[in-house]
């Protein structure tokens, strides 16, 4: 079912779930928590956030999204948090293992993929180092760039440290997914799907995007996010692309509603 969008005013007005998203393009972190949600069949409302949206700001307490607002609880924003509140409020399915070990281990791969310095803030990183250093034509639009810099940490130079970070991370999780297939699992950690394929799927999109029809983006967006080099392509195991698309198959909803 296509998700909800609401002004602001409504949201504020709503009980229940409330989250705050990025229009008009596919941003991992906010694809995922819709993911959770959608997967856990928790009932939720969006409101779109644009740049200086000083209302939603002060709502939220951020310029930012994902944002998620529940009741009058302190706002949410970040991957771990939202899915500790999902877990919460509808224990099952379970995206999360009960064992300790792999718990430690499924919240261990999610911050590689979600957390800072992680897969997708390292791809970020990659793509204003480009656009603020003189590869344009690769990397985000200039205006958009050097937005995206602070909320990256950019520095001159960092571009090469986050783009090693990109190729250890997809060859780690590759690696993972290998040895799972081979104990004759098609997800991350035993037989069944946890957050951690949620988060993997909507992370590829940096990579290799969905089709327009399932994922419409600006032109200009799209060519970012599926900027290619020797090692990146090298490290994108096609494994990882097919683990992405088993999981929009059988428990994601296609296509995107941004």
């Amino acid at each position: 079912m296509p998700i909800e969008f609401v002004e602001l005013e409504e949201a504020r007005q709503r009980s229940g779930v409330r989250m705050v998203t990025v229009p008009r393009v596919p941003s991992a972190w906010g694809e995922s928590a819709k993911g959770i949600l959608q997967v856990k069949g928790i009932p939720f409302v969006a409101v779109r956030l644009a740049p200086g949206d000083n209302p939603v700001t002060e709502w939220t307490g951020q310029q930012s999204a994902p944002v998620v607002m529940y009741e009058d609880e302190p706002p949410r924003g970040g991957w771990a948090e939202i899915l500790l509140l999902a877990e919460r409020l509808a224990p099952a399915p379970a995206l999360i293992p009960a064992d300790a070990s792999e718990r430690a281990i499924m919240l261990g791969l999610s911050h590689e993929i979600c957390g800072e310095m992680g897969l997708g803030w390292c791809r970020r990183l990659e793509g204003v180092a480009l656009g603020l250093e003189g590869d344009g034509a690769r990397g985000f639009p200039e205006p958009m760039a050097a937005y995206l810099a602070p909320k990256y940490g950019y520095r001159p130079g960092c571009g090469d440290a986050a783009h090693r970070r990109v190729v250890d991370i997809l060859g780690a999780l590759a690696a993972r997914l290998h040895a799972q297939r081979e104990a004759g699992s098609d997800y991350y950690m035993g037989g069944a799907l946890t957050a951690l394929d949620i988060y993997s799927a909507t992370f590829m999109g940096f990579f290799r995007p969905l089709p327009q029809e399932q994922c419409r983006m600006p032109d200009a967006i799209r060519a970012v996010f599926e900027m290619s080099d020797p090692d990146t392509d090298k490290a994108l195991d096609p494994i990882l692309i097919a683990h992405r698309d088993l999981v929009y198959d059988r428990h994601l909803e296609l296509p995107l509603s941004l």
